[in-house]
């Protein structure tokens, strides 16, 4: 899988960059647009990630662990400043149309923070296989990820098992958990990335993959945009929603492809979305 790095212009001039992601999607389950941002729209993220971060604390359930010093926290698309940018960059919207179609469905906006400390996660998917996923070969959701910190080596960077979202899920526990026996295999062919504020990636949830032991004294967060296929229903596990006001404000290429409430007030999220097997680490 080759990253690709361009300058933003015009929308037509990401289309190459779109095919070229949707075909390392089918082949190897990940893709990535580096320089999609400056690093500046990856410090204001990081500034917006710490504010909700510290809110969530405050709070019961407002942020849940996925594993030994790590947390999972949803926010609204108003926590986030860059996040009209980040659903409307022609890179996104033609990755969500080419692979989900063009009535694709924006359900998440979270971030995972492996603060120091934080151990190796079991090798995982995010969710079972849906059946279309599992006949069809058909994709059904997408994972956006936008890092807020340049991340090195030491900082516990993400691993995943390239061509693994196409694996059937024989001797799965909760048909989202490989068997033991699967982890060496995983491992060699596993890659380890090391995006830098402003890249963004994408992959199936499916693909298999975790989170590695942070070795350093910081913490490297990272956003979480899901997005759906019509009736893939992860909506259901999320409670993302914006004000009236705010999504006034939106171009209507944005918001019909908002499947949340729009309310006059927002309330702060309770987390639903655990990974009850992420909870000890690797066992």
């Amino acid at each position: 899988m080759t990253d690709l790095s361009l300058d933003r212009a015009s929308e037509a001039s990401f289309e190459p960059a779109v095919q070229e992601t949707v075909d390392a999607l089918h082949s190897q389950g990940i893709s990535a647009l580096k320089g999609a941002f400056s690093p500046e729209w990856g410090d204001t993220l990081r500034e917006d990630i710490d504010a909700a971060f510290a809110e969530a604390l405050t709070r019961p359930n407002g942020a849940v662990g996925r594993g030994p010093k790590r947390y999972y926290v949803e926010m609204h698309p108003e926590q986030m400043r860059g996040w009209l940018e980040l659903v409307d960059h022609p890179w996104v919207r033609g990755v969500c149309e080419s692979v989900l179609g063009p009535d694709y469905e924006i359900v998440e906006l979270g971030f995972d923070i492996p603060g120091p400390g934080a151990k190796n996660q079991p090798w995982h998917r995010d969710f079972p296989m849906p059946q279309e996923t599992r006949v069809d070969r058909r994709l059904t959701s997408l994972a956006f990820n936008a890092t807020a910190v340049d991340t090195e080596e030491d900082m516990g960077p993400f691993q995943i098992a390239p061509t693994t979202q196409w694996e059937l899920p024989e001797g799965f526990e909760h048909e989202m958990f490989p068997p033991r026996s699967e982890y060496a295999r995983y491992e060699e062919m596993s890659q380890r990335k090391y995006p830098r504020r402003g890249d963004v990636s994408v992959r199936s949830a499916l693909t298999i993959h975790r989170g590695t032991e942070n070795h350093s004294e910081k913490s490297r967060p990272v956003l979480v945009l899901g997005v759906d296929a019509p009736g893939a229903g992860n909506a259901e596990h999320h409670d993302m929603a914006v004000t009236r006001e705010f999504y006034e404000t939106l171009p209507g290429r944005v918001r019909r492809h908002l499947v949340c409430p729009v309310v006059d007030t927002l309330t702060p999220i309770t987390q639903k979305h655990s990974i009850e097997g992420l909870m000890m680490g690797e066992a």
